[in-house]
């Protein structure tokens, strides 16, 4: 059997939501699809021939002592046209965030030679930081929407796109919402199709997602029609759900009725829906999710900013409820996927002791909401993939080879087990540690030798 790269070393993958396995020296085999065509551990009788047949070819890359195979990241939430504002205005009041800051900067998106410039970017810092999947807002207007597209194909990256809809000018400003209910539904059938034009030829295949961009911006009938045309082109669909006290309040004050309530109704709670932030998501919200059979985007840097609560992740997971990582640029301030799940833990961590030290310790927090670094790295890969329906995340035969070749990024003075290597790896990786990424096999960073 031929492979195109034939890559020995180290590995880590998540086998679930709290368990991470390590593989030592295995031979992990891509093939022309761009997918693992194999793994070969080194016990294994073949692992010999399958190596020399590597070296014979000349497609063998083996990996330094203190180089490790991880998954490619999964960034399930990020608002492409917010890249320019990233670390800015974050301790705004939100309506002052959204109309003083985000909307006038979405609003340039019309123009294309603007987009190209941010698109390209934000794309390879994505690309540079181990992020070889994205589920991307896009902008109201669909000539950034498709320069977003273009983008993502010439730097590798699966990128999962939405042309934003906003239709309630009753809750937008005059400059930004789409002219009408019928010209947001035809317009954003119009980037879908075009997205399946330009998937002609490539390799690695773009997405099309329906996005409304949260139940304020949207009329009923908006709503319900971006459902049907989820339903007519069988795509994913993506929301804010439940994120602060403001969008909670709002369907309860217009509708009398929870935000879970108003999308499932709408048509756009689903099995292929993935809902953002979601910290005040209650006991029937998320029964509603696993009934429905949703998923969650977790945004766990800009929830500590703008979210008022924290998602309790894990209850969510043992609800069966998909869970994935989002960087939610720019209302978080790191484009970096392992800033993310570090943050993860630690507001588990808060949640699950409590922050309000006038507050008895016994009664401060939740309890049993911690999760682990194991937990983290799953949602970053496996448990992304999951909430995007993508044969992707894991080190496992028959999966694209989304990958990041990472380095430690200091001496070891002690020994180490292949555990606190990986913690190591999880919370101290930057940039600088990852030599090479790839998506479906294509080589996005660095070179395989």
């Amino acid at each position: 059997m031929h492979f195109t790269k034939v890559i020995q070393g180290n590995y880590y993958s998540a086998v679930s939501s709290k368990k991470v396995a390590f593989h030592e020296n295995s031979l992990v085999c891509l093939n022309d699809e761009g997918q693992i065509g194999k793994i070969v551990q080194q016990e294994e009788s073949s692992y010999q021939f399958v190596l020399d047949q590597a070296k014979k070819e000349n497609v063998l890359w083996t990996l330094a002592d203190n180089q490790y195979l991880l998954p490619g990241f999964i960034d399930t939430h990020v608002h492409a046209p917010q890249w320019p504002n990233i670390s800015q205005a974050l301790n705004s009041l939100e309506e002052d965030w959204f109309f003083n800051y985000t909307f006038p900067l979405e609003a340039k998106f019309s123009d294309a030679a603007f987009a190209h410039k941010v698109y390209d970017n934000l794309v390879q810092t994505l690309i540079d930081h181990g992020t070889t999947t994205v589920l991307y807002f896009g902008s109201l207007d669909n000539a950034g929407n498709v320069e977003l597209v273009k983008s993502c194909q010439k730097f590798h990256q699966r990128g999962l796109i939405g042309k934003v809809v906003m239709d309630n000018p009753a809750e937008c400003p005059d400059y930004y919402h789409d002219e009408s209910t019928e010209s947001a539904l035809t317009d954003t059938e119009s980037f879908i199709q075009t997205v399946d034009k330009m998937n002609a030829g490539q390799f690695i295949k773009m997405q099309a997602v329906i996005t409304p961009r949260y139940l304020t911006s949207c009329t009923l009938e908006g709503m319900r029609g971006l459902g049907k045309l989820a339903k007519k082109y069988d795509l994913l669909i993506q929301s804010h759900c439940s994120e602060n006290n403001t969008e909670d309040a709002y369907a309860l004050d217009n509708y009398n009725k929870r935000d879970s309530e108003m999308l499932d109704e709408t048509g756009l709670l689903t099995d292929k829906s993935i809902m953002a932030h979601g910290t005040l998501l209650n006991d029937f919200d998320l029964d509603l999710f696993q009934e429905r059979g949703t998923s969650i985007a977790h945004c766990p840097v800009s929830n500590g900013f703008h979210g008022t609560a924290v998602l309790p992740v894990k209850k969510a997971l043992e609800k069966d409820i998909n869970v994935g990582l989002g960087t939610d640029i720019c209302g978080g301030y790191e484009p970096s996927i392992y800033q993310t799940l570090r943050q993860a833990a630690m507001a588990s961590a808060m949640l699950s002791d409590g922050v309000d030290n006038s507050i008895a310790a016994d009664k401060r927090g939740v309890g049993d909401a911690r999760i682990t670094a194991d937990t983290a790295f799953y949602l970053a890969t496996a448990g992304g993939a999951k909430t995007l329906q993508l044969n992707t995340g894991v080190i496992e035969e028959g999966a694209f080879a989304d990958l990041q070749i990472v380095h430690s990024k200091y001496p070891e003075f002690i020994e180490q087990t292949p555990y606190t290597r990986f913690e190591k790896l999880m919370y101290e990786t930057t940039p600088n540690e990852i030599d090479v990424v790839l998506t479906q096999g294509l080589v996005a960073k660095g070179e395989l030798k």
